[in-house]
C-alpha cells in the first residue's frame, strides 16, 4: 500500500488503474456470459444500469482503495468522495450498458486519474476484443501497448465519423434532423454506443472524428486524453474542453471544418 497523500507519478496511477480496469473486464465478461440479474432505468426509460455496472463499480473502487485510500472518487453509479490527496478517480465502470444488456459485446471499462482536476492518465479496457487503450499526459497513448496516431483526412468529405444519441426521445428527434445534413457532407456515419470506445477509435484511426451530445466526464475523461495524445483536436464547438453539452474528437486536419459543420446544424445547441 502506498501513501495516499504522496504525489504520485502519472505511470504509477496508470499502472492502478489498468489493473482496475482488467478485473472489472473479468468480471463483465462473466457476467456477460449469463446476462443482468437486474437492470433498472435512471434518467429515462431508455438510460439504463444494471446489477454488473454497480458490481464493476465496486470492484473498481476496492482496487483503487486498497493501494489509495485517501484519493477522491467520481464515478457515474454514484460513488462521489472527497479526500485529502491530490489525486481523484474518474470512473465509468461498463460504458455502453444498453449494447451489455442486449448481449452486443461493445462496451468499455474507463477510469482516468486526475491531479489537480487535470487528467493525467486514462484506460478504456475492452474486454471482449482484449483491447486496452492507455493514455499519460504528454507521454502518448498505445493500444495493447502499440503507440496510437490519428488519421489525416484530406477533406471532411471522405472523413468516416462516429457519433452517440441522448437518451431523451425529444433530443433524439433533433439529433436526426442535424444528422440528415451531417450525413451529405462526410464520408458515413458509425454508432458504436460507447463513447470511451468512441474516443479511442480516433486515437487508433478506426475514425476520423467524433461528437456527441450530453455525455458526462465519466464517460469521456480516459478516452478524450488518449484521443488527445495520439494527436486528436479534442474539445467542443467553443474551446479546447469537451462538456457536457458538446464532446468532440477530430483529425487535426479535418477539425476546423468539422467544426464549422456542427455549428452550422446546431449540434451543440
Amino acid at each position: 500500500m502506498t501513501d495516499g497523500a504522496t504525489d504520485p507519478s502519472p505511470a504509477a496511477l496508470l499502472d492502478l488503474a489498468l489493473s482496475a480496469a482488467r478485473q472489472a473486464g473479468e468480471l463483465l465478461l462473466s457476467g456477460l456470459r449469463t446476462g443482468p440479474a437486474v437492470v433498472e432505468s435512471k434518467t429515462t426509460r431508455t438510460d439504463l444500469v444494471s446489477d454488473l455496472d454497480r458490481a464493476s463499480e465496486k470492484l473498481i473502487l476496492q482496487v483503487l482503495s486498497a493501494d489509495r485510500p485517501d484519493d477522491s472518487v467520481l464515478a457515474e453509479e454514484g460513488s462521489d468522495r472527497t479526500g485529502p490527496s491530490r489525486v481523484r478517480w474518474v470512473i465509468d465502470p461498463l460504458d455502453g450498458t444498453v449494447n451489455y444488456v442486449y448481449g452486443i459485446p461493445v462496451f468499455a471499462v474507463s477510469i482516468a486519474a486526475e491531479i489537480d482536476g487535470t487528467v493525467v492518465a486514462g484506460v478504456v479496457h475492452d474486454p471482449s476484443r482484449e483491447e486496452t487503450f492507455t493514455g499519460l499526459l504528454g507521454s502518448g497513448s498505445w493500444l495493447n501497448g502499440r503507440p496510437l496516431a490519428v488519421n489525416s483526412p484530406t477533406e471532411l468529405s471522405m472523413s468516416l465519423v462516429g457519433t452517440g444519441f441522448a437518451y431523451e426521445a425529444s433530443v433524439r428527434r433533433v439529433q436526426g434532423s442535424a444528422m440528415s445534413e451531417i450525413l451529405g457532407r462526410v464520408r458515413d456515419i458509425r454508432r458504436a454506443g460507447s463513447a470511451a470506445l468512441d474516443l479511442c477509435a480516433v486515437a487508433g484511426g478506426r475514425l476520423d472524428a467524433y461528437f456527441e451530445r450530453g455525455t458526462h466526464h465519466w464517460d469521456r475523461a480516459a478516452g478524450a486524453l488518449i484521443a488527445r495524445e495520439a494527436g486528436a483536436v479534442v474539445g467542443d464547438l467553443y474551446g479546447p474542453e469537451p462538456t457536457d453539452q458538446l464532446v468532440l474528437a477530430a483529425a487535426p486536419s479535418v477539425a476546423d471544418a468539422f467544426r464549422r459543420l456542427l455549428a452550422d446544424v446546431g449540434a451543440q445547441t
